[in-house]
């Protein structure tokens, strides 16, 4: 039905704070890499006009077409591990209609929309062990094909979402403690496993970023190099940096200590021309964005938007501190791009296309029965 929405309830914090965040990413990459410029400026204005239009849509309505997103989904998969283009030993770009994209990127957004209604439909059984078998069944068939594509980094960022969303879905305590005490040593001595030579668990590359991560020193030269090298530049840049676009011939991105510095280690680029106080300007946005997404959360009108919330929130929080615990040595290389700052035109439309149903949870609280947009 048509809604009446006013256009005081509009959260255009949250608005704002995202564009702060992808101008600044996009100033960032005219560093990095200054041909990426204008077609992360492009991706940036579709999204936008998406979030808008994604935003005046009742989410509630969007979310009844949830199985039409699963199956959506599904094929966009099945079309990369038929159709795909392999880039880097990896395939996980399709091309349609002459537009290039991930389907991995529209896998997080498809999958929130999924769950979040599917687990408002069976909040009140969400702990039997029937409708977890269930849950889990639906999730690990997009999961695999992710997985498979190769794409650890986004797999485990799914998983993740996937988890929150149960978790604010009511899953009971017992059985999240339970799993977690399965969990937890399961992951240590698959850790043991994986850095065996021979193993068979996961692909060759990825084991070697593991013992890289592991043991740099010895791997300095290989899978650590990258990794090293943006420690050191971020260390470099100490509390305010070089200089943005700075000519230092001995510089992470002028040397080509990092390749392709406009993705993936892009925070080294940040923490090194624009040193810590550029580096936390990012960490307070994201850390902003998110609260300001749970907020909303916290405020809706059903469960089903709450959850939303919550898969969005989980999407670009975990996702950010995964990016920046690469850069920074903390976990090993997983080739995860940085929300909003990183170029990638999928991600970001998708990330904005995300943001947009959030804003549509936050005017819902006010809706009235006829649409016209006033102030």
């Amino acid at each position: 039905m048509p809604r009446k929405y006013h256009l005081k309830n509009y959260d255009f914090l949250l608005v704002v704070l995202s564009l702060i965040i992808s101008i600044y990413g996009i100033i960032i990459i005219g560093s990095a890499k200054l041909s990426f410029q204008p077609r992360q400026t492009i991706g940036l204005c579709i999204g936008v006009v998406l979030m808008v239009i994604f935003s005046l849509v009742d989410y509630q309505t969007v979310l009844n077409f949830y199985w039409i997103f699963y199956i959506l989904n599904m094929v966009l998969l099945f079309a990369v591990k038929f159709f795909g283009i392999e880039v880097n030993n990896a395939t996980r770009w399709i091309t349609i209609a002459g537009i290039q994209f991930q389907p991995s990127e529209a896998t997080k957004f498809l999958l929130i929309l999924f769950f979040a209604k599917l687990i408002m439909k069976f909040k009140d059984k969400i702990s039997r062990f029937g409708i977890i078998l269930m849950l889990f069944a639906l999730f690990a068939a997009p999961w695999y094909l992710v997985y498979s594509q190769p794409d650890l980094s986004t797999s485990i960022v799914i998983f993740l979402i996937f988890v929150t969303m149960l978790f604010i879905g009511g899953l009971s305590w017992k059985i999240i403690g339970g799993v977690l005490a399965v969990a937890i040593p399961v992951a240590v001595i698959g850790l043991v496993l994986v850095i065996q030579p021979n193993q068979q668990i996961i692909k060759g590359y990825q084991q070697t970023r593991i013992l890289a991560w592991l043991d740099p020193e010895k791997y300095s030269n290989q899978e650590a190099y990258q990794q090293q090298n943006s420690i050191t530049a971020i260390g470099s840049g100490q509390l305010t940096g070089k200089g943005y676009m700075n000519n230092e011939v001995a510089s992470v991105k002028n040397a080509n200590f990092i390749s392709e510095p406009q993705t993936d280690f892009i925070f080294a680029i940040v923490g090194e021309e624009l040193g810590f106080v550029g580096s936390m300007a990012i960490v307070i946005l994201a850390l902003a964005i998110v609260l300001r997404i749970a907020q909303i959360g916290f405020g809706a009108d059903d469960l089903s938007g709450t959850l939303v919330c919550a898969g969005v929130a989980a999407h670009i929080g975990f996702q950010t501190f995964m990016n920046i615990a690469v850069a920074t040595g903390l976990m090993p290389n997983t080739g995860l791009p940085l929300p909003f700052i990183s170029y990638g035109m999928t991600s970001l439309v998708c990330i904005f296309m995300e943001l947009g149903v959030v804003l549509n949870v936050g005017l819902q609280k006010m809706r009235e029965n006829y649409f016209v947009f006033r102030a």
